[in-house]
Order: C-alpha cells, then structure tokens, then sequence
C-alpha cells in the first residue's frame, strides 16, 4: 500500500527519509522488514530502531536482526510495547529479545552466524542502548554524575525460582542472565526517581 501511494519510493524507510523524518531522535519501531540499504541509511542520518521483542512474537510478522543492525553502526534501544506487545516489563522484554534472537538460527544457513543475546547486551539495550537511541545518553541511561538518577534496584532472590537458580551462578553476568530470563515485576525491590525513592 505505501508502494502504490509514493510510487517514486524504494521502500518504506524512503518515504521518511524523502520529508526529512529520518534524522537524528527518530526512532523507528519493530524494523523487522529492513534491508541493508535502510540500515545503511539509519546509521548515516542518526536515526535509532527500538527493539520490542514482545511485538515481534505476538504479530509474527518478523524477527528484528540486532546483528545486522550492530553491524550497520544503528542505534538500538529494547522496547517494551502493548499495542502489539505483551508487557511493559523491561525483564519480561528481554527475555522475550533472547529468544527472537534465538530463533534467528532457525532462518539462516549457518545457525553458528547468529550469536545469543547476552544478558550484558540486554541490560545495555534497556537502559544506555534506549538512551542513546533516544538521544538522551547525556542524562539518563546511566549513573554518571548529574545525570538523572531514576533506576530499579533488582532483587535476583525474589522469587523460589530466581533464588533456586541463582543460587548456582557463579558470575555476575549469569546472574543477570538469570534476571534477563526469568526475571519479572516481582525482581524490582526498589525504584528511584530523580535519585528519590519511590
């Protein structure tokens, strides 16, 4: 439908970028359809894609390559979304970002090519990852000094399964990990807004 309306287009991404709408601060959802020419042109104008995973498996309509965006220099940030998602939980969000990351094995030739989400990776995506997607890394998104201070505290025992499993890590980042697959509403024990407790 796009095609037929703008006939002088070479795809969706060309009708923004020929008003001008692709620049830097434009975020572009889902980006489950693009080809490399479009991530090329992402990178080039400074526009961002937001991951959201829960949107991704509850259309079907694709699965977001965070590979190829990375590769392609676009800035990325998770994104949790309900008008074709599932939750706004930012834990939920990434658990559900491992997995279309991992299903992108069952669409290539070499499953090998396609690397799991870490939980590193994730955290980032969630948090600096979304801020500088959105332009805002230079007062959220992480804790330097002046910046913002809004963030949750995590708690990894939070419930029998977290504390189960846990309880068997033996690095931070698997800690997380535990957190990034398992984790949900009940794993935030505290939350700070301007550095204020809530």
């Amino acid at each position: 439908m796009v095609q037929e309306l703008f006939r002088s287009s070479n795809g969706y991404l060309d009708v923004y970028n020929s008003f001008g709408l692709s620049r830097k601060r434009s975020v572009y959802t889902h980006g489950v359809h693009l080809r490399d020419d479009e991530f090329t042109s992402l990178a080039t104008t400074g526009a961002a894609v937001a991951f959201c995973p829960t949107s991704n498996l509850f259309l079907g309509s694709g699965l977001f390559d965070l590979q190829a965006a990375e590769a392609h220099g676009v800035k990325v940030g998770l994104g949790t979304d309900v008008g074709a998602g599932t939750s706004f939980s930012a834990l939920r969000t990434m658990g559900e970002a491992y997995k279309v990351i991992q299903l992108h094995k069952a669409f290539t030739g070499n499953p090998a090519d396609k690397k799991p989400l870490t939980a590193l990776k994730a955290f980032y995506l969630s948090t600096l990852g979304a801020a500088r997607a959105l332009d805002l890394d230079d007062r959220i998104g992480n804790f330097k000094p002046g910046n913002e201070a809004d963030f949750v505290v995590l708690n990894p025992n939070a419930t029998d399964l977290l504390k189960s499993r846990s309880a068997r890590t033996t690095s931070l980042e698997e800690k997380l990990f535990v957190l990034q697959t398992l984790g949900e509403d009940r794993a935030v024990a505290r939350t700070y807004i301007m550095g204020k407790r809530q």
